[in-house]
């Protein structure tokens, strides 16, 4: 777990932001695929939207922070 937000803090706000959109529509996708063709790994919509959690997470603090610098 802590591999995978240091990895995410050393990317930039706006890589961050285009892969936080990326996942969203995988999750969207994935929802519609669950519904018609169920997969093997019944967690990988769990994970993906862990996933996106801990990015929005990391994306937010990022945020705060340079708001901080700014002022």
């Amino acid at each position: 777990m802590k591999k995978v937000i240091s990895e995410l803090k050393q990317k930039s706000i706006s890589v961050l932001e285009k892969e936080v959109s990326n996942l969203r529509k995988e999750i969207a996708k994935l929802k519609i695929e669950i519904k018609v063709n169920p997969p093997k790994d019944t967690n990988l919509l769990i994970k993906k939207r862990k996933k996106l959690a801990q990015m929005l997470t990391v994306l937010t603090e990022k945020k705060e922070e340079e708001k901080l610098k700014v002022e």
